[in-house]
């Protein structure tokens, strides 16, 4: 049995089913296996690489898929059927390999500058079948733009070093989503100050089973602002 199946006293795979009930999503069995095959992929792949500073199953499960499940409905709202996503700053492939499951005709990239962190992604395209999803090795800042609907991140950076790097990469009429804590109001007020990226919406969420603020941070190009430097 994988180490992920049981936690916290239910399977994991009921909690997730759970979890994607309360936020509104329909999910396959299939996309079920997908999901317990990334988590438990994750916690073999820490234990050499050090992805994630999380080490225990149950905290792996809530804290990283659940989180990364929690903005596919917002996301829906703006990306196509056949929408293009970047991930920067993608880690471990969080939100990117979780939207590459429950989007499979998203086209996703998981940008890293860490090595063992897109060699762990590109493993996971494999592993999962995930032909929607690709690994990218690079500092955002040095691709070439990409003209994507959207470009996400978790924890990346600052809402203006996230806009200065990865606004780029943003369609002219594309969306710069940032997944948040409480409401960065500092950060708020210097991209403000920076003036090409303003604050459309500031949106809570709730994680099922988690105890904690989050919120998405919606970011358009000022109005006159120029697509790409």
């Amino acid at each position: 049995m994988s180490p992920v199946q049981k936690t916290g006293g239910l399977d994991a795979g009921a909690r997730l089913r759970a979890c994607c009930e309360a936020l509104g999503l329909s999910v396959s069995d299939r996309q079920v296996e997908q999901l317990l095959a990334y988590l438990a992929q994750l916690q073999r792949w820490n234990r050499t690489y050090n992805l994630t500073a999380l080490r225990d199953p149950d905290q792996m499960l809530v804290h990283h898929v659940f989180d990364s499940l929690a903005v596919v409905a917002p996301l829906d709202s703006v990306m196509p059927a056949a929408g293009k996503l970047f991930d920067i700053g993608a880690g471990a492939g969080l939100p990117g390999v979780i939207l590459a499951i429950m989007r499979p005709t998203w086209r996703i990239s998981c940008v890293d500058a860490v090595e063992k962190k897109t060699a762990f992604i590109r493993q996971m395209t494999g592993v999962l079948g995930l032909a929607n999803l690709q690994s990218v090795h690079a500092r955002v800042e040095q691709l070439d733009p990409a003209g994507c609907d959207v470009v996400t991140s978790r924890a990346f950076a600052s809402l203006r070093d996230f806009a200065d790097l990865a606004g780029r990469h943003v369609a002219d009429d594309g969306t710069l989503v940032a997944l948040k804590g409480k409401s960065p109001d500092e950060e708020i007020a210097e991209l403000q100050l920076q003036g090409a990226w303003r604050v459309e919406n500031i949106q809570p969420i709730t994680v099922p089973e988690l105890d904690a603020q989050r919120c998405l941070i919606w970011m358009r190009r000022a109005s006159g602002s120029l697509g790409t430097p």
